[in-house]
């Protein structure tokens, strides 16, 4: 079997036209550069999605990859530019245009209704779904689905997508390549992360009664109980040998198991890149193997509220549709973008400047080789964060990986001497760690204090962006975990903040961020710490051009002095911070009133 196989994969590999090997391909270009040309994707879909949208209980999930397990789903879609009209999008024509010559497997229509909408939150702002269908592949081997669409004025466009099926092989057969030395070392990191063992210490009682049948799809390869085909999964092995979850718990169960079980059972390489039969037996083909290139293979499990909340959290924060506009831009991408973040992590040259949200694999890093630096969450980077005047931040906790994107990126020491006025003046727009740090303001040479949020708070950005927020609370996945979001609006009421983080040194009596603490614009009354801060914003704003106006922005060009631009920097700073003084009160209440002194000096 291993020879004849391992011929007739690259052969059909090499016989495939350009269309099938390019992924995606037109017919026509589209004439108007800002309008995005039709494309055909994979659709990922959790058990959130299944819930959500009322999906049938029995619906197969997918981790939206290119490869697919034999009998699993292929939830293929079609999407065009959001601005068409409907009249102006016509029925795509669906063609299955290459098969194994065994398979009986055809294209229908999709279970997705026109509820369901298109999977990653930054794709719906650009995209709308033209059309969608069903393939389960039967047989080993190629698959290749083409479709034509015309949309708007830009002619029939055809977009083409190879495939690849095949069963599972389980860690044996990775570690053959995969186990360090001169090939990669991703086997053995990874046996040191929590997805390696999370079904031996299940099965074995680590977990307590808590560990059921229900946790165990998650938990294997290639686990699915509405499937009858034999892939090599963890389901298909389990009925094949009669294999059932021991009723006690405890230790030896996992040793207990049959060889074979034993060897797609934890969160091994095939949950996240998709079956390995064609990629390990015909030479180790990149082709024949997926690598992820959005949220689905990470949702198919960590989206199913309200206990696995991560996927869900995200798609409601800021970091699921960060702008598009630096997109291209080599100098802007290593932050605005998931991949070029992850290449500058990695100490690597950017290439890709390509649009990419800030997703899973943008902050953690899978494979565990960050590890054992970090936790157990497999944090991407937690060695240090550079900040823009040199300081070097190592003891932040978690929060150094947020603090390697939200800071002012200049050094304010040289900037304000040496940068005239204009436009785009000041520190970048999420100068936060330079804040919580006490640093990097525009100090007029005076020792501005510090509050003592950067010490006291362990892992600082993460204790309060990601707290955990109970499931009967109304800002349960809207605010805390991963939306990074500390206040929540519910409907028809005002903003509420999360502040039990605050309250664990700051007491019970906290009920919002804008709690009094002192007098700090002098005007004889104690108000909220927010409202203080953003007094002495006003009174320094009006005295910048044009005067006698409270701003919320500044309108910088080359007529502006010296004085003025330094007290400028420092209103950005503050107001880009957005807490309002909550991340450092006595440093931003220190830069302010500085600049205040400083252009009432030069009255």
């Amino acid at each position: 079997m291993g020879v004849c196989r391992n011929q007739r994969l690259p052969r059909a590999l090499a016989g495939l036209p350009a269309l099938a090997l390019m992924a995606v391909a037109a017919t026509t270009t589209l004439s108007a550069q800002t309008v995005m040309a039709p494309r055909l994707v994979v659709r990922a879909l959790t058990n959130g999605d299944i819930s959500t949208y009322q999906l049938p209980s029995t619906t197969q999930n997918s981790g939206g990859l290119n490869t697919v397990g034999l009998g699993e789903p292929l939830y293929l879609e079609v999407q065009v530019d959001i601005s068409y009209t409907a009249s102006q999008v016509s029925p795509v024509v669906w063609s299955l245009t290459t098969k194994p010559a065994t398979s009986t497997a055809a294209l229908v229509a999709s279970p997705l209704g026109s509820n369901v909408p298109i999977a990653e939150p930054s794709d719906r702002l650009a995209y709308q779904v033209a059309g969608r269908q069903l393939l389960r592949p039967d047989v080993h081997g190629i698959y290749v689905v083409s479709a034509t669409v015309t949309a708007g004025s830009a002619g029939s466009t055809t977009v083409a997508q190879t495939y690849i099926a095949g069963t599972y092989v389980g860690i044996s057969a990775c570690k053959t390549c995969h186990n360090g030395g001169l090939a990669t070392v991703m086997v053995p990191s990874w046996s040191q992360t929590a997805h390696a063992s999370i079904f031996t210490g299940g099965v074995n009682g680590v977990d307590g009664s808590e560990y059921g049948a229900n946790c165990i799809p998650c938990h294997t390869v290639g686990y699915d109980a509405n499937s009858t085909v034999q892939d090599g999964g963890f389901s298909a092995l389990a009925s094949q040998l009669s294999w059932k979850l021991p009723s006690v718990l405890q230790a030896g169960n996992f040793a207990a198991m049959p060889a074979a079980l034993q060897n797609v059972a934890n969160i091994q390489c095939e949950n996240c890149h998709g079956p390995g039969s064609e990629h390990a037996n015909y030479g180790g083909d990149t082709v024949a193997i997926s690598v992820p290139t959005n949220t689905g293979a990470c949702s198919q499990c960590h989206d199913e509220p309200s206990h696995h909340i991560k996927s869900a959290a995200w798609a409601n924060s800021m970091h699921a549709v960060t702008t598009t506009d630096p997109a291209g831009n080599a100098t802007c991408v290593g932050c605005h973008t998931g991949t070029a973040f992850i290449a500058r992590m990695n100490g690597a040259t950017i290439t890709d400047t390509t649009y990419h949200s800030i997703d899973c694999y943008t902050c953690h890093e899978p494979h565990g080789l960050t590890a054992p630096a970090n936790d157990s969450h497999l944090i991407r980077n937690m060695k240090s964060a550079t900040l823009g005047n040199g300081v070097q931040v190592t003891t932040a906790g978690e929060g150094i990986l947020c603090m390697q994107c939200h800071q002012a990126r200049v050094n304010a020491a040289t900037y304000v001497d040496s940068t005239a006025g204009s436009a785009h003046y000041g520190p970048h727009e999420g100068p936060q760690a330079d804040m919580l740090m006490g640093t990097n303001g525009y100090t007029y040479g005076a020792n501005i204090p510090s509050s003592a949020h950067q010490y006291v708070v362990q892992n600082t950005c993460v204790d309060c962006h990601m707290q955990t927020v109970a499931s009967t609370d109304p800002a349960f996945l809207n605010a805390g975990d991963h939306t990074f979001k500390t206040t929540y609006a519910p409907t028809g009421k005002a903003a509420e903040d999360l502040v039990a983080a605050c309250q664990t040194c700051h007491g019970p009596e906290v009920t919002s961020f804008n709690f009094p603490l002192f007098d700090y614009n002098g005007d004889g009354v104690i108000n909220g710490v927010q409202s203080e801060v953003q007094s002495l914003m006003d009174q320094l704003s009006t005295m910048l051009p044009p005067n006698n106006s409270v701003k919320t922005s500044l309108t910088i060009d080359s007529t502006w002095t010296k004085s003025q631009l330094e007290a400028a920097y420092n209103w950005q700073f503050v107001n880009n911070d957005g807490s309002r003084g909550i991340h450092n009160t006595a440093y931003a209440v220190g830069l302010l009133k500085a600049s205040i002194a400083n252009l009432q000096s030069q009255k």
